[in-house]
């Protein structure tokens, strides 16, 4: 298994490398385009939807790059990125519950929160999941080549996965703290990417990408509603920090770059199990990308898309507040999407 560390070395920090970045001028040349998926718990079902209508409308990665459940959906379509994959894909999630993939011990209830072990589920489920969809057996073998990112409890920081058994790449991204257990690769144990960075558009920049399609797994723009528990503040106070980044990196955008960010919208719900309204989801992500890409012209070829809600014209980058930024071109729509929501509540679950 290959991991490359960030932040090893001086000047390394991600913010650091996005200064730089802005600084040197994009390469001329054919465009090299990225995936980048996030994570965002059952919710993720919205990127099967969003996946199953690029790949219909020919629009298709020359690399992958994923967070946590972004992980899981990235690596199916990067074993498959055709109709038929996408169809596989569908039918997967579509069978899911709350069982399959959270699978309940001989005991159950909010006490188990509090028992003396790592986690609250094993990982079994989703191993057996991913058994199922997975049509490669190591990372290197992807058709679209593919990275995932988890994060290290050894400095806390982020480790890309490259190279090595795809299912325990991905079990590792998709480690909810405290839901599921750490995966150990490389003699580290690893958890949920989505930790420390759960919109990696940075990575796919770094590697040369000018044209980006972000898929997120709800709002562009972050609103937490006030905590009834101090559980909840918690994860609440996380959730910034998560959105936070992904705004930050959005805002710097080098110039020549091209983004467009499909998300889902909405409320969360309040129970991480809840799969229920997995077809709502995947229909409500189809008709997200439709939307965006119909209004702006919808090939193959399309590079970059605006619309209501946070869009930026030429020559400016989707600010978190929906106004025009400086420099970088970028385009970001915010969805509007009445499909019922299956993230918890503050965004529990970041798989």
């Amino acid at each position: 298994m290959s991991i490359r560390r960030e932040g090893d070395g001086p000047g390394s920090l991600w913010w650091d490398r996005f200064a730089r970045r802005r600084q040197v001028p994009q390469g001329s040349g054919p465009p090299l385009t990225a995936f980048v998926l996030a994570g965002g718990g059952s919710f993720g079902a919205v990127q099967v939807g969003m996946l199953a209508e690029l790949v219909d409308r020919g629009i298709r990665a020359d690399r992958v790059y994923g967070a946590s459940v972004g992980a899981v959906n990235g690596a199916a379509y990067a074993g498959d990125p055709t109709p038929s994959g996408m169809e596989h894909l569908q039918r997967i999630w579509r069978g899911l519950s709350g069982d399959t993939i959270f699978p309940r011990g001989r005991a159950h209830g909010p006490w188990t929160f509090f028992q003396q072990r790592q986690a609250v589920h094993a990982n079994t489920g989703l191993r057996r999941i991913l058994e199922e969809g997975l049509r490669f057996e190591r990372l290197e073998d992807a058709v679209v080549p593919l990275e995932v990112v988890a994060t290290s409890l050894h400095d806390g920081l982020e480790r890309w996965l490259t190279e090595g058994p795809a299912i325990e790449a991905v079990l590792a991204s998709a480690a909810i703290p405290a839901m599921f257990p750490p995966v150990r690769i490389g003699g580290e144990l690893l958890i949920d990417g989505g930790v420390v960075d759960n919109v990696p558009i940075s990575r796919a920049i770094d590697a040369g990408a000018t044209r980006l399609y972000v898929l997120l797994c709800g709002p562009l723009h972050y609103r937490p509603r006030p905590a009834r528990r101090p559980v909840e503040a918690v994860l609440t106070g996380f959730f910034v920090a998560v959105h936070a980044r992904f705004a930050r990196e959005l805002a710097m955008v080098p110039p020549g770059v091209e983004v467009t960010v499909f998300s889902g919208g909405g409320d969360p719900s309040a129970d991480y199990r809840d799969f229920s309204g997995t077809p709502e989801l995947i229909a409500a992500g189809r008709a997200e990308v439709a939307a965006v890409l119909d209004a702006h012209g919808g090939a193959a070829a399309h590079g970059g898309a605006a619309g209501p809600g946070g869009a930026a014209g030429p020559g400016g980058a989707a600010a978190p507040d929906g106004t025009s930024g400086a420099a970088p071109r970028a385009r970001a729509r915010r969805a509007t999407s009445p499909a019922r929501q299956s993230q918890p509540a503050g965004g529990m679950a970041s798989t």
